[in-house]
């Protein structure tokens, strides 16, 4: 099996990727439910600029631009643990992902159901693997 490469998407990248992959539903519903995903997470975490990322297989993903750690509780599945930034960005998206994808809009479910298995095959060879799924799971 191929690694899945991720590559970061620069500034001016930003607003085409993200409307070619979800439309008008990135800055509405996607983004601002990863933020607040987030910041239920991880009470250190207090807003800051992201980094978005495009992965070699199609998927995406966004994570705080943060040096250091996060403690992490999870309360649907009772997870604590503690998470680089990139990990928890990849936490919170695939959770967003996950409820988003029984949205009434089919086409930005179908568009979250997808994602979310992209950025979880990502996810499986991540550093940080075994804590992204105990806190997704």
């Amino acid at each position: 099996m191929t690694a899945i490469t991720r590559t970061l998407i620069a500034t001016p990248d930003r607003v085409p990727t993200t409307a070619k992959l979800f439309g008008y539903a990135f800055p509405q519903l996607f983004e601002p439910f990863v933020y607040n995903v987030a910041r239920e997470m991880a009470p250190a975490y207090n807003g800051g600029y992201w980094l978005f990322y495009q992965l070699g297989n199609g998927g995406f993903y966004m994570a705080p631009d943060i040096e250091g750690r996060f403690e992490v509780s999870c309360a649907m599945n009772f997870f604590d643990g503690e998470l680089s930034a990139d990990a928890l960005g990849i936490v919170a998206c695939l959770t967003a992902y996950s409820h988003l994808s029984f949205r009434d809009d089919k086409e930005f479910a179908w568009t979250c159901g997808d994602q979310f298995y992209l950025l979880r095959d990502y996810a499986d060879s991540h550093p940080e693997a075994l804590a992204i799924f105990r806190a997704i799971d």
